[in-house]
């Protein structure tokens, strides 16, 4: 597949259709409207993620027309396709949530997919949920031609008596409302309150954590990712990205030459800078797998380490996307951070300019606090952790921000599936000091590796947030907050040292030293495991079964490869 050195923008395009023997193609897309002159043209893939099951991505489909609109600008002929979606915040705490980073590799397979079959010459990838935006982005690496990918908006924050809330605030009034310190009428309002729009969710959550994270890898123009959904400027940022990926491949700029090991680390630098969320561990990892970068989970602990957190963003900050965006964006980050080398400035972006280059166009808004100095951080280093020890020796990510303890001692409180540990959380069978630990929710395990949001959110609203620890090699929600660690590996279902706790074993979770260890010794841990069998598959036949059957561990990125 020729990348960089293209030198013909419809290399791909014309072996589909141009030619005597290609006439019948030809027919089959003018009886849709395209003309002669249209194939004459390179054509551009428009891949969306649309789906009436959310507001992550209700706005694409009206931004797909404006991407496509810069494309025929610029001298292009826009095909639009779209692929499935999962909403993370509708399935959470069910059996549905199982699907969540199924979809991921589901939606990279059919952006790929469709991008391969028809032979785009580009691809703009409009992406919003939590997995749809790693999925444009892995779908984008393994094609390796001209594309971007283009975040479809956050929401905006609802209100709620006087100040600003998210879909966190209503996870975590479910726990209030279980532990009686709020009544049916406000958690009604609390939830009726909390999304009053189109966007994904606007904390610097997962969705929020991704869009920004693209924008330092190279995959989004820079400053793309900051307008909310419901902004004007949205439309704006779609035109141009039509532009932009025709210039890209004028100019045979590729996705593989701008995705280098630097710009994962710069990708990283910013995630842990904002306190971003533990996916963003999961989701790097798996493109830099499909990019063909070397890159470790003990990669994201050294860069966070000397990463201090600038940003004051929900959930362990004050402030949402939106306030981010007002404030400056992800270009006044970049400024910040590049003024004290903490990134690569000479790394490539869509535009062919460096994020030196586009960093020095930060505007500040005056008087903003919502990104502070580096030399007067929130934290001294970043938000990601890399925890090993006896129940973790691949690694397990546990994210920190200004008031997470450092260490926690206590007795383990076992439970095999999310539903058993929400039981008990919304029962009152959780205690200070105890360790929850769910397993067999992994990438295999699962299978799909859930988010545990309901879980944590329900015990920090019942004020044991501050008191108990959570464990599980399954994976948080960006807006979980509190000492909880996730991504445990090997997980349970590989035999994982989680799959041989018992409830009152001692766990320890030392953040100081990166050690997450049981009182165990090695021998008894062995004698345990001697005995332990591999669970039946919970799927035995469809998608599911398939996924756990390929699934890597999330310690590798949870990719799915032959």
């Amino acid at each position: 597949m020729q990348t960089g050195s293209q030198t013909d923008p419809r290399s791909r395009s014309r072996q589909i259709v141009e030619g005597r023997d290609r006439a019948a193609a030809r027919a089959m897309l003018k009886s849709i409207g395209y003309t002669d002159e249209d194939l004459s043209k390179p054509i551009i893939g428009v891949a969306h993620t649309w789906i009436e099951t959310m507001p992550c991505t209700y706005n694409q489909r009206r931004l797909a027309e404006r991407v496509k609109e810069g494309i025929r600008e610029a001298g292009g002929t826009p095909m639009e396709y779209n692929t499935v979606a999962i909403s993370d915040g509708v399935t959470m705490g069910t059996e549905g949530m199982k699907t969540s980073l199924v979809s991921r590799d589901l939606i990279a397979d059919s952006i790929e997919l469709v991008g391969r079959g028809h032979m785009f010459d580009a691809v703009v990838s409009i992406v919003g949920c939590d997995k749809t935006i790693p999925g444009g982005a892995l779908a984008l690496a393994r094609l390796g031609i001209p594309g971007v990918v283009i975040y479809s908006g956050s929401i905006h924050p609802g209100r709620h008596n006087g100040r600003d809330i998210t879909i966190q605030d209503v996870f975590e009034a479910v726990g209030s409302h279980a532990a009686g310190q709020i009544d049916d009428k406000e958690l009604n309002e609390i939830e009726s309150s909390a999304c009053p729009g189109p966007g994904a969710c606007g904390g610097q959550f997962t969705a929020n954590t991704m869009a920004m994270a693209l924008e330092f890898l190279g995959l989004s123009p820079m400053g793309s990712a900051s307008p909310p959904a419901t902004d004007p400027r949205r439309d704006e940022v779609s035109v141009e990205a039509g532009r932009l990926v025709m210039r890209m491949l004028e100019n045979g700029l590729s996705v593989r030459d701008i995705l280098t090991r630097a710009s994962f680390e710069n990708a990283i630098a910013a995630v842990a800078a904002t306190g971003g969320s533990t996916n963003g561990v999961l989701h790097l990892l798996a493109i830099a797998r499909e990019a063909g970068i070397e890159l470790d989970i003990d990669d994201f602990d050294r860069v966070s380490g000397r990463t201090p957190t600038i940003a004051d963003l929900k959930p362990g900050g004050r402030y949402t996307a939106v306030d981010l965006d007002r404030a400056g964006g992800s270009r006044l980050l970049g400024k910040r951070m590049l003024d004290a080398n903490l990134m690569d400035g000479t790394q490539l972006t869509p535009t062919g300019r460096t994020i030196a280059e586009e960093c020095e166009e930060a505007k500040e808004a005056e008087g903003q606090d919502v990104i502070v100095a580096v030399d007067d951080p929130l934290r001294e280093s970043g938000g990601l952790v890399i925890l090993k020890g006896n129940l973790s020796p691949e690694g397990s990510v546990v994210k920190l921000s200004g008031h997470t303890r450092l260490h926690h001692s206590g007795p383990a409180r076992v439970f095999e599936s999310e539903e058993e540990a929400m039981d008990a959380a919304t029962h009152g069978g959780i205690y200070d000091g105890d360790v929850v630990v769910i397993r067999y929710e992994g990438p295999k395990g699962g299978p799909g590796m859930r988010e545990m949001l309901g879980v944590t959110a329900a015990l920090v609203g019942q004020g044991l947030g501050e008191s108990v620890a959570l464990i599980t090699d399954g994976r948080f929600s960006g807006a979980t907050r509190g000492l909880m660690v996730g991504h445990v590996a090997p997980e349970a279902a590989h035999g994982g040292a989680i799959a041989a706790l018992r409830d009152g074993d001692g766990i320890t979770l030392d953040i100081e030293n990166r050690s997450l260890s049981v009182s165990l010794s090695d021998e008894e841990l062995q004698s345990r495991l001697s005995g332990w069998t591999e669970p039946a598959p919970r799927y035995e036949t469809g998608v599911m079964a398939k996924y756990a059957a390929l699934v890597s561990s999330a310690s590798e990125g949870a990719v799915t490869q032959p």
